[in-house]
């Protein structure tokens, strides 16, 4: 009885948006009310209820409001950054489509995270007069690189609950997000193609060329450099060579001058990283504190810098922060539901009940759990501080070499993100043109059996 509660706000919420009867923000709410009564069941006291849901509405409101304040911060930036008030469309091309969405969102993202490397993937294909849910699953692309994402906190957080270093956690995730990403390329010439924008022949060997190198930037990055910087230091040079090719300057002068945003923006992430002990708000001590430097504030500080210098700064703002508006509703509610399923241990409960119903296969059991956690949670961070502890355990239980349950967590966890329940609506609520968070999972699908089969390979392999 137990286990029916706790899987039915899940089971309700997946239904909703998938049989299209409600948005995002609907099936949420209906979600919500449906993990009230697993709630209750796990209290050890009904008079405790209220108490219970204060704290973790707390806590969804401070783990939230940071991805919202990181993509309102993310579309502010882009408004301050684009030469003009409306950007001029832009034609598409298989070369300008792959730049955007992949390299150029994956850059963003690991130095920003919280999904900013979407958004701004997004703003280029509807530049480019590429919408629906094609747009979208495109746009998702730049978040294949999740674990390094934001300077790669959600790696340092599985790293410190599993006592594992977290340049080895780092390692293991690298070598299967480098597979990840050779076996990404056909599913992006399908996305494209269904934009409008056939790849041909020749261009999908650039394209493959720009994965391979991405991949082999990434173990390299992992291996020598500090973990950290993996992300930046294998998507850097990829997405400038992307960029040429999309678009080559004519003036390498004016070219400089419609990168000095960006070149500030990174200048400024990654001197708030050299500022260690940054004071910060711990309202939760069992929770990362939100630091001086953290990025939303870097983001806005340079974005309110850029803004100021223009003399249509403030309709700029003003404009952004209104297209912020359904996705930050949307992202606070899916936060809060993650919490309650979390805090309750109904996301644990159901974690225990497959592995127990699986036995001697139990080991196959750590890739579809971290992909769940994934898609419930919306973020790395949310993904192993969810259930870590439980992969550690049940990999140690299984007999896993001790850094395997915890690399596929970290990876599965993260690659799951971008079919997210979360970012799904918060890519829904951007694009605002009646897409539904089903119809992106319809375009992700191949991706996620991917990175279920990746999962299962490096278990069955590290078995043998």
């Amino acid at each position: 009885m137990t286990l029916l509660l706790q899987a039915l706000p899940l089971v309700l919420l997946l239904g909703l948006l998938g049989s299209g009867r409600a948005g995002p923000v609907g099936a949420c709410l209906a979600a919500l009310l449906a993990a009230l009564p697993a709630v209750l069941a796990a209290l050890p006291d009904a008079a405790a209820l209220p108490g219970f849901l204060a704290d973790q509405a707390e806590r969804g409101l401070f783990l939230g409001l940071q991805p919202v304040a990181v993509v309102a911060g993310g579309l502010l930036f882009h408004a301050a950054a684009t030469g003009e008030a409306t950007a001029a469309p832009l034609a598409p091309s298989p070369a300008r489509v792959f730049a955007a969405t992949l390299p150029l969102g994956v850059f963003l993202e690991s130095c920003t995270g919280f999904a900013v490397g979407t958004v701004f993937a997004l703003s280029a294909l509807r530049r480019m007069g590429i919408g629906g849910a094609t747009a979208g699953a495109l746009a998702l692309q730049a978040l294949v690189m999740v674990p390094w994402g934001g300077l790669g906190p959600g790696t340092a957080l599985g790293a410190a609950l599993t006592g594992l270093p977290a340049q080895a956690l780092s390692m293991a995730a690298a070598w299967l997000t480098a597979a990840w990403l050779l076996l990404l390329a056909p599913l992006l010439w399908s996305l494209q193609a269904r934009a409008g924008v056939p790849v041909p022949g020749r261009e999908r060997l650039a394209q493959w060329a720009m994965l391979a190198t991405l991949a082999a930037l990434l173990l390299a990055s992992a291996a020598w450099a500090p973990f950290e910087l993996a992300g930046i230091l294998a998507s850097g040079p990829v997405m400038l060579w992307a960029l040429w090719r999309a678009n080559p300057p004519r003036d390498l002068r004016a070219a400089l001058g419609r990168a000095a945003p960006y070149l500030l923006l990174l200048a400024c992430l990654l001197a708030a990283r050299l500022w260690p002990g940054a004071p910060a708000w711990h309202p939760f001590p069992d929770y990362p504190g939100l630091p001086v430097t953290h990025v939303a504030v870097v983001l806005w500080l340079v974005s309110a810098g850029l803004l100021l210098a223009r003399p249509d700064g403030a309709a700029r703002a003003r404009a952004a922060l209104l297209r912020a508006r359904r996705p930050a509703v949307a992202l606070l509610l899916y936060v809060l539901l993650g919490r309650l399923l979390a805090g309750s241990g109904a996301a644990a409960g159901l974690a225990g009940a497959a592995a127990a119903a699986l036995g001697p296969l139990a080991p196959l059991a750590v890739a579809p759990i971290a992909l769940l956690s994934g898609v419930v949670t919306g973020s790395n961070v949310g993904s192993n501080a969810a259930l870590m502890p439980v992969q550690a355990a049940l990999g140690a239980a299984a007999g896993l070499p001790p850094i395997l349950a915890p690399a596929i967590q970290n990876f599965a966890g993260a690659a799951s993100v971008q079919a997210s329940l979360g970012v799904s609506a918060l890519v829904c609520g951007l694009l605002a043109d009646g897409t539904r968070p089903a119809q992106l999972w319809r375009r992700l699908l191949p991706s996620m059996l991917i990175v279920l089969g990746l999962g299962w390979a490096g278990t069955w392999l590290l078995l043998r």
